[in-house]
């Protein structure tokens, strides 16, 4: 059967069912997954689930493997580029909340000049566009404004701001975006309002049925997830796998990222009820490269340098480095307009020569070579 939308292929999978189907898993279950060459999200559910605990050695030798054979010794490396801070959102967990009484800023296309001049300093050829979910009326033509002044200066421009509607990603695209990110944040549909109480973002299908619409304005690539720490990571992820499974059959053409974002401190000191742990993120990385060799894995400085260096071999295909979260961040630091406190502080330069040192080439100033 055909499915119009995610919304009307993932409401058919209820998600207490799922997590119950997770933690029932037995070791044979996991083995047999091991055993699969092709695996279905029947399988990605064994692999999360802490029966696979017990495989994780044999998990990373397939990872290296598959993503050696895909990718080859590569990293690409992103810079994010945060546009503005106001947000029209009430998220309990997010420093940019339309509750905090913060400073607000969204930068002037000469602010942003600054901001590319400190940028191509750095060397970078690939920016990913960030914004607080502002739902102002002309909100969206302030991005195509950006996107339009910017493409020029950039090999590949992507974009995480609210969703948006079809048409609007199509002129997004046609102005040069290639990448569309949007998180579901968790998809506990249930539980979804108690972290979203107000604001379009409240809007559970509309923000579920998103990538359907980007991949209607053809964009070529997509990046989905789940917001690590709201609800159960094990079973965030398993619906994030089926959410993919949807998406590779009914969007063919396209090409797609799993970006795997964990809860870090913010303006409002939230503290996750369901944490995930060190161990808990590597066995995520392992599970989603075994799941699909082809899949692109983002991992941010929202994660630390011991653990970057430590799962870099294991599937991880982009990172970001020498991040700001903050408007501005890059020509002048405002660290009180930070979304969130970045965890690896170190240089492009330095993770670049990290990389290097462990036989590893990172991708970010000639981008093109990546293509």
């Amino acid at each position: 059967m055909l499915y119009t939308t995610a919304y009307e292929f993932l409401k058919r999978f209820d998600f207490d069912e799922v997590k119950r189907n997770i933690y029932a898993q037995t070791p044979a279950d996991v083995e047999r997954a091991l055993a699969h060459t092709h695996r279905t999200v029947e399988d990605f559910l064994a692999l999360v689930s802490p029966a696979a605990e017990a495989y994780l050695e044999p998990m990373a030798q397939e990872a290296r493997r598959l993503t050696v054979e895909r990718f080859g010794r590569t990293m690409q490396l992103y810079l994010p580029l945060y546009l503005s801070n106001i947000c029209s959102n009430s998220c309990v967990y997010c420093g940019f909340s339309v509750e905090h009484k913060i400073h607000r800023r969204r930068l002037t296309l000469a602010e942003i000049d600054r901001e590319v001049e400190a940028i191509q300093q750095l060397g970078f050829r690939h920016l990913l566009l960030v914004s607080g979910e502002d739902h102002g009326r002309r909100s969206w033509q302030y991005y195509l404004d950006v996107v339009k002044h910017l493409r020029p200066h950039f090999a590949q421009l992507s974009l995480e701001v609210q969703p948006l509607d079809t048409e609007q990603y199509a002129a997004l695209g046609l102005a040069g975006i290639s990448n569309v990110c949007v998180y579901q944040e968790t998809y506990n549909e249930a539980r979804y309002p108690e972290y979203h109480p107000a604001g379009k973002k409240a809007d559970f299908r509309y923000r579920l049925e998103t990538p359907d619409r980007i991949a209607q304005a053809g964009i070529e690539k997509i990046g989905i997830g789940a917001l690590l720490g709201l609800e159960d990571w094990r079973t965030d992820s398993a619906f994030t796998a089926l959410h993919l499974s949807y998406l590779k059959r009914r969007y063919r053409l396209a090409r797609y990222s799993v970006s795997l974002p964990r809860l870090r401190p913010a303006v409002g000191g939230y503290n996750p009820a369901c944490p995930i742990d060190d161990k808990g993120m590597l066995q995520l990385i392992l599970a989603f490269r075994l799941l699909d060799q082809h899949l692109d894995i983002s991992l941010s400085t929202r994660e630390s340098e011991a653990f970057r260096n430590h799962v870099l071999t294991l599937g991880v295909t982009s990172m970001s480095a020498g991040s700001h979260t903050e408007p501005g961040g890059y020509a002048e630091q405002h660290e009180e307009l930070e979304q969130f406190t970045i965890n690896d502080a170190r240089s492009p330069e330095e993770f670049a020569q990290y990389l290097q040192s462990v036989g590893y080439e990172p991708v970010w100033k000639d981008w093109d070579s990546w293509l």
